[in-house]
This record gives C-alpha cells, structure tokens and sequence, in this order.
C-alpha cells in the first residue's frame, strides 16, 4: 500500500494563470507559499524563516473557481497529490518540476480581505461543467458560510 498526499495552508503567490484544452477544459496554475518561522536554538543560533513555493495545477470546476475568486495574497487550504515531470526548455536543456495536483482546496480569506474584485470568465471561454470527481468538493467562496 502507498499514500500520496499534500496538505498544505499558505497564500497565493500570483494570480491564477488559466488555459483551456481544445476539448474545452479548464486547467488552472498558480504558486502557494507556505513559511516555517523564524527562530532561535538554545544555543543562542537565530535560525531565519523559510518559505517553500509550491506549483498547484487545478483542473475542470476547481479551476474555473480559481479563474474567478482566488487572487495573489488570498490565504489558500489545498489538499492533492504531488507529481513530478520533465520537459525540454527552449534551448533544449531538459527542465525538471513538482507540480501538485489539487484535488480540494478552500479559499480562508474572507471578500473584504481579497485584493480585487472577483472577475468573470472570458467571453470566448466555453463554460464547462463541473462533472469530474476533481470538482465535486465544494468551495468556500462566502463568508457567511463560516462557522464562527
């Protein structure tokens, strides 16, 4: 048996870059950093913050949630599996990334907090249903749904 699950809680790098397939399907990329605090070893060692930046790829429903409501600085809770894959750059030179594969995410930060008003989708892009099972969890995309 194996388990390949991420979890992560951090805030969006940049807004999303959203395409669509030829078949018409939403596929959404956007950065997430996450931080581990500063802090200090017993023997008087500052130990600085580090952040760690994670490449998120959403699919179908999730990313034309995305497209629509999650901007850079938004507090983000993903959950998905990490992948890894290589291509060739343009000069050639084979190129190696991480990717992680959401597969439910929930957007923290509340519409007062989130730069920018939400936007719609493009004219020319053909809305797609969410019928996959990437894009049957729900999003949180009110704050009156908040349980506090």
């Amino acid at each position: 048996m194996s388990v390949n699950k991420v979890i992560l809680l951090g805030n969006v790098g940049k807004d999303p870059e959203v395409r669509y397939t030829e078949s018409g399907v939403a596929v959404a990329s956007l950065s997430l950093a996450t931080s581990d605090r500063a802090y200090t070893l017993a023997n008087g060692t500052q130990v600085p913050e580090r952040t760690e930046w994670h490449n998120l790829v959403l699919w179908r429903g999730l990313a034309e949630t995305a497209e629509k409501y999650i901007r850079k600085g938004d507090k983000l809770y993903v959950e998905g599996k990490i992948r890894s894959r290589s291509y060739d750059d343009q000069a050639g030179v084979k190129r190696y990334i991480t990717e992680i594969f959401v597969d439910n995410m929930e957007m923290l930060s509340s519409k007062s907090t989130a730069p920018g008003a939400p936007q719609t989708q493009p004219a020319t892009a053909p809305a797609q249903p969410a019928t996959s099972p990437q894009a049957a969890p729900a999003t949180n995309t009110s704050a009156d749904d908040l349980p506090f």
